[in-house]
């Protein structure tokens, strides 16, 4: 039972849950729901897919993720990075506004479902943090500027087409001639409002008098009241008829039963684009449930929540949807709003397949600029240009791999960025503890504590070099640790003993087993010892389970300290 347990999380809060949770849970869902209706919907409009496909993905993956997922907080569902990479994959194998690029869309999800579940299953959520964040900073930064672009052309309202921002730039300037003034009249007047909206109302309320939630509740609506005011304009003053493009009609249905497409090309053509679309939504979600679980003191389990956005994502391809993941300003919505459990997203999908069945005829005349200028102003507040004043001051490597991860996604689209920023972050790694840091050290006069030589005053013994490495040794950096002892001993020819201090090696693996073994065979030749200081348990069981410590030329000491007075006494000199 524990272990069935552990793979439904409903179990543990749903046995606690009472009249005080369910009281703050309906007040959170409320305020998210009127928050996610035109999200929803604008979100759609950006994946290349019928507005009615943004609710259908946020009502059955949100109950999913209620049941299997172990935040309190997290508000699953369509997202504007998600729904770019969306649009990005599906757009490669099928045209959009066709029968084909619906079902590729489902079957995006449905594979980036299976991948997260399995994934879960297999506890690999670890795999995630081979994304560096200034990496992925670097990735939504330039995510958000394509997604803010490929809007422009519903302001403007003209025809536009690409992925990447010189495509989507030069469409547009393309066919300017199109411009319809009433258009561009209202997306710019919806985006001023929404801009207005998201950082003077509330403080405008609250200065009138309003009591914080009702302030709070008004100004997460204010999307709401620019969809009313321009799908009314739209309506009374036939604005249709003069050029502005609406969203027409929307069935009243709840979300249909769909089935992916499983066809071997089109699984084939879609399954990199999927695992990418996995792992960005799944550290984009797991990050902002981390953040919102430590502020109450309460924790996720990343394995589990690849089981519960898997299940999302699986709900979303079988019920007329597209690939989903926790959203950050949604989420935090949420939380602010009192939520309690993620019952609070089950009470937002009933309010939104309310909305499905009964408000759906009220969008009819709702102009695509107000849409467009939703996503805009959403996304922008994504886009974070001080990462690379921030990276270039801090560490010139994390700021290339910024600089890189950006252009490449402007440049060649998001999924190229994707996969530079997932290829970039590892070799990042991979350069950085090639070259681990080794530090030549000596003893602070009267103490046991042993610092570098370079920083410090401390005693040595032109006889005796103590090398701490400050790095585990594995196949990469093996050989840069041999060098180097090669590289010190040989520059003194008193020297009669090396000693590796192991305090901060947590593995060593087979490839570095062996440069030990060269290292001793060396020392060995020339006649000077080999000796190791500090070396952690598991270290040590692995080094016991070889034939190195039988021909060590040396001992192991238990403290740098019995290594210093065992080979250092009477002969010390201050440095």
């Amino acid at each position: 039972m524990p272990s069935f347990r552990q793979y439904l999380p409903i179990l543990d809060w749903g046995r606690s849950y009472d009249r005080r949770a369910l009281s703050n849970d309906l007040i959170a869902a409320v305020i998210v729901t009127i928050m996610l209706i035109p999200q929803s919907l604008a979100y759609a409009l950006l994946a290349g897919l019928p507005p009615q496909a943004g609710i259908y993905t946020s009502i059955a993956p949100i109950v999913l993720y209620a049941i299997f997922g172990t935040s309190r907080a997290l508000a699953v569902g369509p997202v504007a990075v998600v729904s770019l990479l969306t649009a990005s994959a599906v757009g490669q194998v099928a045209e959009q506004g066709t029968a084909g690029y619906a079902v590729a869309a489902l079957t995006l999800a449905f594979l980036s479902g299976g991948f997260l579940v399995l994934m879960g299953l297999f506890r690999l959520g670890f795999l995630a943090n081979f994304l560096s964040h200034p990496v992925i900073s670097g990735f939504i930064t330039a995510s958000g500027l394509l997604i803010a672009t490929s809007q422009l052309k519903h302001i403007l309202g003209v025809t536009a087409h690409g992925h990447t921002l010189p495509e989507m730039l030069g469409s547009m300037l393309s066919n300017l001639s199109e411009v319809n003034w009433i258009t561009v009249l209202i997306g710019v007047a919806a985006t001023a409002f929404l801009f207005w909206t998201r950082k003077n109302l509330k403080p405008t309320l609250r200065g009138l008098g309003v009591p914080s939630l009702p302030a709070d509740i008004l100004t997460k609506a204010g999307p709401v009241a620019a969809v009313v005011a321009t799908t009314v304009a739209v309506w009374a003053l036939g604005l249709a008829d003069r050029g502005v493009r609406i969203v027409g009609e929307v069935p009243q249905s709840l979300p249909p039963l769909t089935l992916p497409g499983f066809d071997p090309d089109l699984l084939g053509a879609l399954l990199v684009p999927a695992i990418l679309i996995s792992v960005i939504g799944f550290v984009e979600s797991v990050s902002v449930a981390q953040t919102l679980a430590a502020k109450k003191r309460q924790r996720i389990d990343p394995d589990q929540e690849l089981i519960g956005l898997g299940a999302a994502n699986l709900g979303a391809a079988f019920t007329g949807g597209f690939p989903v993941t926790g959203g950050f300003s949604r989420s935090v919505v949420n939380f602010d709003a009192g939520a309690e459990t993620p019952a609070a997203g089950a009470f937002t999908a009933i309010g939104l397949a309310f909305a499905a069945l009964f408000l759906t005829p009220l969008v009819y005349f709702l102009p695509n600029a107000t849409l467009a200028a939703t996503i805009i102003v959403a996304v922008l507040s994504l886009v974070d240009p001080s990462i690379l004043k921030k990276t270039w001051g801090y560490s010139r490597a994390d700021f290339s791999a910024v600089a890189v991860t950006i252009l490449l996604t402007l440049g060649l689209g998001v999924e190229i960025g994707v996969a530079a920023g997932v290829a970039i972050s590892v070799l990042l790694h991979l350069y950085k503890t090639s070259r681990p840091h080794v530090a030549e050290v000596g003893r602070v006069p009267g103490t046991e504590h042993f610092r570098n030589i370079h920083r410090h005053t401390v005693e040595t013994d032109p006889s005796l070099v103590t090398l701490r490495v400050d790095e585990s040794l594995y196949f990469v950096n093996a050989r840069f640790l041999e060098d180097l002892v090669q590289r010190r001993v040989t520059t003194g020819t008193t020297i009669r003993n090396v000693v590796l201090q192991f305090s901060a090696v947590n593995e060593v693996d087979y490839s570095a087993l062996e440069s030990l073994e060269a290292i001793n065979q060396r020392l060995k030749d020339m006649e000077v010892g080999l000796h190791l200081s500090e070396v952690k348990g598991p270290v040590m069981d692995r080094l016991r389970r070889s034939h190195f410590l039988d021909q060590l030329n040396g001992q192991v000491f238990l403290s740098q300290h019995d290594a210093w007075r065992a080979l250092a006494v009477g002969k010390r000199s201050a440095a």
